[in-house]
């Protein structure tokens, strides 16, 4: 008896740890969700879609960890070779606004982060976690649809992955 408690909690830790949603692929309506940026304010992606020809939603870890300041510089240092594309670019982690602000002021981020402390972009896009912390990986939305998509994002070549995939378009 003592043996079945055990592998049930077990199974349950487990499962909370790791998720495994069901990542969006290419084609896939992107997902019509609100966030709550690093500023405390609303942001409905649909809006930010329909506003640009191209938008990158983004999804690292941990704000002002290595490899996400490394994906986040990337960005940075080509976002007007980005903006000149037509791609907006909003990240996302489940850090709260406060350490998003911070982590964007810090790094001179020109870009809107989303503070997805309930996972409601995350799970919308079927980002995986682990121990509550996304997955890195990259959307590139166009017309409302998925044109791209990196589970495995790079940290330090992000930026150059999406131009090569807007200028080959």
């Amino acid at each position: 008896m003592k043996l079945r408690a055990i592998l049930v909690l077990v199974s349950f830790l487990t499962m909370s740890l790791f998720s495994k949603a069901e990542a969006l692929k290419v084609g896939d309506p992107a997902p019509l969700v609100t966030g709550i940026t690093e500023t405390g304010a609303s942001l409905a992606l649909g809006d930010v879609y329909a506003r640009q020809a191209y938008t990158l939603v983004y999804f690292y870890p941990k704000a002002d960890t290595p490899g996400c300041t490394a994906q986040g510089c990337s960005l940075r240092d080509s976002y007007e070779a980005l903006l000149d594309k037509g791609v907006a670019v909003i990240g996302v982690s489940h850090d709260k606004p406060d350490a998003q602000k911070a982590f964007k002021e810090k790094y001179h981020l020109p870009f809107t982060l989303i503070a997805d402390t309930e996972k409601s972009v995350i799970e919308a896009f079927g980002v995986p976690t682990t121990f509550g912390l996304a997955k890195r990986q990259a959307y590139l939305i166009k017309g409302g649809k998925i044109v791209w998509a990196d589970y495995s994002a790079s940290t330090s070549q992000q930026a150059a992955d999406v131009l090569k995939v807007v200028v080959g378009e």
